[in-house]
């Protein structure tokens, strides 16, 4: 069967529609639907009883003070408090409501973006960097939960004050509560183009900051390297090179935003002059008179409706703002929402692996669609349950990238590849994936003890399984020197431990699975060829059933293999076994002959070129390490800390 994987659209120039921006991110609010409901609903109670107020004041001066009639006061007085009181209950759940919402919200997406990036393939995570997903999961969420904080809240209570309080204000005087109208759209055109200047730049910050954390991060995977090379001062330089872009990007949009606040206050200290002048001149020709027109206590309600109309479109501008901010937050966000994994499962997908047992059937491979060169090119590869197949070649030559096409770490572009008979393609992810273990070029425990990064491969696995896998991967040995055992804590990256004994552990992990297919992929480069020895014996005499390929760059890790694969260029150039490679593959002769001195390895032992006696002698040094290390009597004594255990080892 042949067919093509889709390539997902790249989705940094790929702007998203609003429409589906906001109905993608509001999938993320479940449970907080309520209270994101709740509290714009008190706040429209909140908004309303604080309109009401003015005209309560207005009455308590005409009535009461102009008027000098004591009851009055107090029955409006006790009124006012009352109503403030409910305002305040209704403002304090409002702000509790939307809290929550506001909190819940930004929690689900980041939940939801987190576990979108963990069902990413291969490819989908090239689309993104490690400093974009970052940036993505913490200031961008970020934005969105303030901007929704504020819309939730201010949102509604800026369009409710500004409508109501018109409608009272024009209640009082039709002519005077029209000077509110004459403001917005000056308001409302000043914000837009505030807006128009201000969204590319923002768009631009959040780039850089995805370069800020790729520095930052790279910067701290690479500290021993930097301190090595005495980069320090380069790489000071270079961060300081984009934090400064930061800065004066921030710079120019504040600048270019502090036209907001001088704006508002204009349009507010213009209608205050105006609704002053037009009431003054009303309550001169009424006489202060209700019945013949604007009242002193009328010309005081209209200047507190004035203020909180303005009030209300300074709140609404300052929404404006975040929704700018946020809004290039959002269309980010929404590309890793929105971004489908290429690899999937079928609507029924087979849920058991018949066997070890792999076929590549004239595969091709390319990153991507657009890709004019393939990486793996016709590959045609029959591999038996239980065999052992090694896989040798120079740099570049596409040798990891075979074997991630097995666990469907990327699907092939063309061909058919099978595990166990069966397209991997009708495979349940999980399922394959738990047949397939592999260890990779880059070896990778997570901080936490070696018993839980053991676990890894199999949570529910016993101590004597852990200590059984580690006895085959001959990492038993330097766990028992170290002070607490399998309870020592491993640091993030595993960085207080050697490069060999990170090696070990992560073979010891793949092995927990008790996988049909086990993969090396150049994973035993930083151990010494003797416990290389050991672990491949260990291979044959304990897991014979499993598949086993093994991508090495010494001859000695692979030549008592059954098969040898030569691969150059994405091609497979020549296959057999050691002794026939030698005498039909010139590639296979001249890295085996770069490897050796006379017929010798340059590290000292003897490149026989009888494989099975090779074989026979790991197989039976393995078998007594392993019986030696389950021996209590046998037990080495504690040593120090994993750091000084770890130099026994080349890094």
């Amino acid at each position: 069967m042949t067919t093509a994987t889709p390539t997902a659209t790249a989705p940094a120039s790929t702007p998203q529609p609003k429409v589906h921006v906001l109905r993608t991110l509001f999938k993320s609010l479940r449970e907080y639907k309520k209270p994101s409901l709740l509290a714009p609903a008190f706040v429209a109670v909140e908004g309303i009883l604080e309109i009401v107020i003015p005209t309560l004041m207005a009455s308590l001066i005409d009535e009461g003070i102009s008027g000098k009639d004591m009851p009055a006061v107090w029955r409006y007085g006790i009124i006012l408090l009352c109503c403030a009181a409910v305002s305040l209950f209704f403002g304090f759940f409002a702000g509790k409501f939307a809290a929550i919402g506001s909190s819940g919200f930004a929690k689900n997406l980041r939940h939801d973006l987190f576990n979108k990036v963990q069902g990413f393939s291969f490819t989908n995570i090239d689309h993104f960097s490690t400093g974009s997903i970052i940036t993505r999961l913490t200031t961008d969420v970020t934005n969105l939960q303030n901007a929704y904080q504020m819309i939730i809240r201010m949102g509604m209570r800026a369009p409710v004050m500004a409508i109501v309080a018109w409608i009272f204000s024009f209640r009082i005087s039709h002519s005077i509560s029209f000077v509110f109208l004459g403001a917005i759209p000056v308001l409302g055109v000043g914000l837009c183009v505030l807006a128009a200047i201000v969204h590319p730049i923002f768009e631009r910050v959040f780039h850089t900051y995805d370069e800020l954390n790729n520095v930052v991060d790279e910067n701290l995977q690479g500290i021993r390297v930097v301190k090595s090379f005495n980069r320090e001062a380069h790489e000071d330089t270079k961060f300081s090179r984009i934090s400064t872009r930061i800065y004066k990007d921030f710079v120019k949009a504040e600048k270019v935003m502090s036209f907001n606040m001088p704006l508002m206050q204009l349009c507010m200290y213009v209608s205050l002059i105006v609704i002053a002048w037009l009431g003054a001149q009303q309550i001169v020709a009424s006489g202060n008179s209700a019945a013949n027109g604007l009242t002193t206590g009328d010309l005081t309600a209209l200047v507190t409706y004035s203020m909180q109309i303005l009030m209300s479109m300074m709140m609404l501008s300052m929404i404006f703002i975040m929704v700018i901010i946020s809004r290039a937050s959002a269309a980010r966000i929404c590309q890793v929402l929105v971004e489908e994994s290429t690899v999937t499962n079928d609507d029924a997908p087979i849920t058991t692996v018949a066997d070890g047992s792999i076929d590549f059937d004239h595969v091709t491979f390319r990153y991507s669609d657009t890709s004019e060169k393939a990486v793996l090119s016709d590959i045609d590869l029959h591999i038996t349950s239980g065999q052992t197949v090694g896989i040798v070649g120079g740099t570049g030559s596409s040798k990891s990238s075979l074997v991630q096409l097995i666990p469907r770490l990327y699907d092939v572009t063309s061909g058919a590849l099978k595990v166990g008979g069966v397209n991997v393609r009708d495979y349940d992810l999980v399922t394959l994936r738990d047949q397939v273990a592999m260890v990779l070029q880059k070896n990778i425990l997570f901080s936490g003890t070696i018993k839980e990064n053991l676990r890894w491969g199999n949570p529910g696995a016993t101590d004597e399984e852990l200590v059984h896998a580690c006895e085959l991967a001959q990492a038993d040995s330097f766990i028992r020197e170290l002070p607490k055992g399998y309870d020592t804590y491993i640091e993030q990256g595993g960085t207080n431990v050697s490069g060999g004994q990170r090696q070990r552990l992560c073979i010891a992990r793949a092995l927990l699975k008790s996988p049909q297919i086990l993969i090396l992929d150049d994973s035993t480069s930083a151990v010494d060829t003797k416990t290389d020895q050991l672990i491949r014996g260990a291979f044959h005499s304990e897991i014979p059933d499993t598949t086993k390929i093994i991508i090495a760059q010494r001859v000695a890790s692979v030549e008592d293999a059954d098969t040898i694969l030569v691969m150059d260029e994405g091609r497979i150039i020549d296959q057999g076994s050691h002794d026939e490679l030698l005498k039909t593959s010139d590639e296979y002769r001249e890295i085996y002959e770069s490897q050796t001195q006379n017929g010798q390895q340059k590290d000292g032992s003897v490149a026989g070129i009888n494989t099975s006696a090779s074989v026979a002698a790991a197989t039976a040094l393995a078998e007594s390490t392993v019986s030696a290390a389950a021996s209590p009597a046998a037990a080495p004594p504690a040593a120090p800390s994993p750091t000084t255990a770890s130099q026994k080892e080349a890094e």
